[in-house]
Order: structure tokens, then sequence, then C-alpha cells
């Protein structure tokens, strides 16, 4: 972690900033992102990146998440009202943390475990697109690794088949699903360190 935007405390800041100010447009927003992130870089260029006293110092002298935002949406003449809701209770979170873990397992259900296990993954999609914690483009991604093992698991069940000599066989379909469904781990991961990123930004407004 060399980049001084890529310490945790940094980027748990800027999406805590991201977030209060979703009433903002999307190029104001970007722009006043891109401008902070020059001003962390600027302040720890001369010091170690990796020194948690000096970040929380620069990150300390920017002002919290909140302040930036209503400046921002004064700037804008838009109402502090309007800022992004707080963040979900862990357990809200956890549970659909959970829905995106279950696919796999599912899997072993017999006869009836891929449909399940695209159920819940679908479920799961559903439940990330309704929150409010999570950005637009974290939810797009969530969505389409959820939802990928639609079009991952049928061409994993085609190079399974290829690569068997006696086809594709139940044993060979069941690891062409694991393929296929795989990503969902992947979004389980991505959502639970983005919620406790923004728990831990909370914190510090």
């Amino acid at each position: 972690m060399n980049h001084p935007t890529e310490h945790p405390l940094v980027r748990a800041h800027l999406d805590a900033v991201e977030r209060c100010t979703a009433p903002l447009p999307a190029d104001r927003r970007r722009e006043l992102l891109a401008d902070l992130r020059e001003h962390v870089e600027i302040a720890l260029a001369e010091t170690d990146p990796t020194d948690e006293a000096a970040v929380r110092h620069v990150l300390d002298q920017l002002g919290s998440p909140r302040r930036i935002a209503d400046a921002a949406l004064a700037e804008e003449g838009a109402t502090a009202t309007a800022l992004a809701p707080e963040p979900e209770t862990a357990r809200r979170t956890n549970a659909t943390v959970l829905l995106a873990v279950l696919p796999l397992p599912l899997l072993l259900v017999p006869a009836i475990g891929p449909v399940l296990a695209l159920v819940t993954a679908v479920v799961a999609a559903v439940r990330v697109g309704k929150s409010a914690q999570w950005t637009r483009r974290e939810k797009t991604q969530a969505a389409l690794l959820l939802l990928s093992p639609l079009l991952l698991t049928p061409f994993a069940a085609g190079v399974v088949s290829v690569a068997s000599s006696s086809g594709l066989t139940p044993a060979g379909l069941l690891v062409a699903c694991a393929l296929g469904f795989c990503p969902t781990l992947l979004a389980a991961y991505r959502l639970s360190r983005s919620a406790a990123r923004l728990r831990a930004a909370a914190v510090a407004v």
C-alpha cells in the first residue's frame, strides 16, 4: 500500500463523503472526490503513507465527511435533509452477505440444489439493490457477480463436458456449477468489506 489514497482510513473517509453527497450531481460529486484525493496525496507526499497518525492528522484537517458534504450541498443549494442515510444495521447487512454466500453450499442439495442456489443469488442481488448503504457502482458490481452464474455455469458445463471423455456426468455438472457460482463469494466479500468501512466512517463522523 504505497499510494496515500489506498490507506483504509482514507478510503473509508472518501466513501463516507461519496454517500453523504449522494444528492449532488454525479459530475460535481466526482470533482469533489478528485479534489479530496489530490489534497490527501499532496498532504501525505512527504510522509510515510502507512503512518496512521499522519493520515488521521490530514483527515482531521480535511474535516469530517458530514462537514464536507454539508459545505458541498450548501454550495449547490441542496438541503442537508437530503443527505444519504446512515449505514444499515450489522444484522441486516450480515443477512444479505449470508444470502450471497449460500449459493455454493446449496449446490450440494440433491436435484434442486442449482435452482435453490440461483434463487438465493437473485434474492441477494435484490436486497443489495434496495439497500441505501452501498453506492450505485457497488450495487452494479455486486449484481453482476451475483447473477454471473446464469452465464458462467453453462459455459463451465460446456468446458467440463469437452474436457471429459464421458461427457457431462453428474459430478462434472456439480463442478461446473461450483465454478459458475464462485463469483458470488467475491460479491459477499466486497459487500462485507464496504459495509465495514462505512460503519467505521460513520463512527468517525
